[in-house]
């Protein structure tokens, strides 16, 4: 009889947990009112959306007016870097600092912002995928108008320096940007502690539906809005709101902390097993981040000798869900865009896999990705054969 598949894909997205699921459900059907409107559905529906925002906030050690509620992190990330950046112009500010390693949500920003005239400058990156802060005091001078960079690498799960980063864009007079998708519930997130300015979560990564995020903008930072319309959200995002998931958000991020030292323990005993496990059985196995600060549900690995599609098919087969740390188009492997900045070979790069544990995750599918994983390894190798 086959086995259950096994899912070691929490980075891309997780289910949504049955209390938010509860929780969100009234909104949809009983509670459907429109927060705009003044009659008892539309306050309704504003008390809940008021009161999400408090909780939301509550999670961040922020304050209510300062939770932008988006569409997801994508969003999230283009309001943070666009909206910052655009407000400075007209300010003999040009610069928009980032790194090369960010997800393409930023750096497609940041190339955009390049197109509007704006001076665009990556950090470099060093060897272990941390950000090299001796280039950020190179490049974080008085003339820049944005820094964004994420707090953890969502392909190798790299802690970044962020209260270092933020203190030097503080000091240059610039507003600071941190992609936190994959920090949230994994390390400690706290306005209070860290001068950041804006600040971007996605609540699929930890147990809401898709489709809903936030951004955290410190009172007193300018902001320009990307869409137009309506006055919800101060002006910062019009356009109705979208009262079940501003509920489920909040529901999420709230379980999410109350478990998040028991299950923080837990996932990184599962990963470093998993870490352990692999190393022994290929030992040629190359272990990205290894030597860094890492979350612990992220385990990034390149196998010599075959590349990311090969991997993702083999393991597919065996009823192994991961990702890919490339992409696979018209049937060449780009290598990922991170691992080339940390300047790895480009066969490495294009061989990247990401494993990330979450909730579906138990030791029994530690010990089986394990015990098939030679075999994975053999027919990735015989397919990345064919494919060249």
């Amino acid at each position: 009889m086959p086995q259950p598949p096994i899912y070691l894909d929490h980075a891309a997205t997780t289910p949504v947990r049955a209390e938010v699921l509860e929780a969100m459900l009234p909104y949809f059907s009983a509670k459907f009112g429109n927060a705009s409107s003044t009659h008892r559905w539309g306050r309704e529906a504003r008390a809940a959306t008021d009161a999400a925002r408090e909780r939301i906030a509550a999670c961040l050690g922020a304050n209510p007016d300062e939770i932008c509620l988006t569409s997801g992190g994508t969003e999230a990330d283009n309001l943070a870097v666009l909206g910052g950046w655009r407000v400075q112009q007209g300010h003999a500010k040009p610069g928009i600092v980032s790194t090369p390693i960010e997800h393409k949500a930023v750096l497609a920003s940041v190339h955009q912002a390049a197109r509007e005239g704006g001076d665009e400058r990556l950090l470099d990156v060093d060897p272990g995928g941390a950000v090299n802060l001796d280039s950020a005091r190179r490049h974080i001078r008085g003339d820049v108008a944005l820094v964004s960079v994420m707090w953890v690498n969502n392909e190798t799960g790299v802690i970044q320096p962020i209260a270092e980063l933020a203190a030097l864009a503080k000091a240059a007079g610039a507003i600071f940007h941190t992609d936190a998708v994959q920090a949230f519930g994994k390390i400690a997130v706290d306005a209070t502690q860290i001068p950041f300015d804006f600040l971007s979560v996605s609540g699929h990564k930890f147990g809401a539906p898709k489709s809903i995020g936030a951004v955290f903008v410190r009172r007193g930072t300018p902001l320009a809005p990307l869409f137009f319309g309506g006055s919800q959200d101060r002006g910062r995002r019009p356009g109705t709101e979208n009262v079940p998931m501003a509920v489920a958000l909040a529901t999420a991020m709230e379980l999410t902390l109350k478990e998040k030292d028991a299950e923080v323990a837990r996932l990184r005993a599962l990963r470093d097993r998993l870490e352990s496990l692999l190393v022994a059985c290929v030992p040629e196995i190359v272990v990205h981040g290894r030597t860094a600060p890492r979350v612990p549900h992220i385990l990034h690995v390149s196998v010599p000798g075959t590349d990311s599609e090969s991997m993702l098919m083999a393991l597919d087969l065996q009823g192994v869900a991961v990702s890919s740390g490339s992409a696979c188009q018209s049937g060449s492997v780009t290598p990922s865009h991170v691992l080339s900045a940390m300047g790895l070979p480009t066969e490495l790069g294009s061989a990247a896999v990401r494993m990330s544990v979450g909730k579906l995750t138990t030791d029994e599918h530690v010990d089986r990705v394990a015990a098939i994983f030679p075999e994975v390894v053999r027919s990735a190798r015989a397919m990345a054969g064919r494919f060249t």
